[in-house]
């Protein structure tokens, strides 16, 4: 089976995390940075590592880019690089490009430069903390669009024993249990028969208003 390649542009913290698990995954990932002390620290971990401009077309052309599955722009602090790499990028006609932007108008130009996906690492870390925070029982907090979430929520012990059909969560507020993640292993996409117990976790899809009355409701 071929493996997946990746070209990471900038190979900051953010770049550097990416990158090492996207090898984990069992990629391959050729890293480009200009500085050379970034590039020479994660030369160990990553397939291949290039001290490059890849602002540069001439550049990322000699690099072979273009046959790439996927770039990602993980530039840290330099708006104007982070476009011009898109750009290039795009022109070369790698099949998907992924951008980091460092702010919503920085994200709206890399969109209309038909950046394929932009990310927003602080500000959404920051959300899911919040949530997290602010909901003893929420673990993880995913936004897939603007009004539907992903949730995991830790099942309580006065709901333990509990089957799906009991909790009801689809008729009673809209939302559904997509998985159950237990110690014994998943349960995706679960019956209206399985049940529940403590410190499981169950995956819930639904919009924002409907997890949030699950939550505070059921969960708490």
């Amino acid at each position: 089976m071929k493996k997946t390649q990746y070209v990471v542009v900038g190979l900051g913290r953010f770049g550097a995390s990416i990158s090492k698990e996207l090898i984990k995954l069992g990629n391959e990932v050729l890293g480009i940075d200009r500085d050379e002390e970034a590039v020479d620290e994660m030369s160990q971990f990553l397939t291949h590592t290039v001290v490059a401009d890849a602002t540069d077309e001439d550049v990322l052309k000699s690099l072979g880019v273009r046959n790439f599955d996927c770039a990602v722009v993980a530039i840290g602090d330099d708006i104007q690089s982070s476009i011009l790499a898109a750009i290039v990028l795009k022109d070369l006609g790698v099949k998907k490009v992924v951008a980091k932007a460092l702010s919503e108008l920085h994200g709206k130009v890399l969109q209309k430069l038909g950046v394929d996906r932009v990310i927003y690492p602080e500000r959404d870390m920051g959300i899911r903390v919040a949530h997290q925070l602010n909901s003893p029982n929420l673990l993880d907090y995913i936004e897939i669009s603007k009004d539907y979430t992903i949730a995991e929520l830790s099942v309580p012990k006065r709901l333990c024993g509990l089957t799906i059909r009991e909790l009801d969560p689809r008729a009673k507020f809209g939302c559904s249990v997509v998985a159950i993640n237990k110690q014994t292993g998943v349960i995706i996409a679960p019956t209206a028969t399985d049940v529940v117990n403590e410190n499981d976790m169950m995956v819930i899809i639904g919009t924002n208003v409907q997890i949030d009355k699950f939550e505070s409701e059921v969960i708490r």
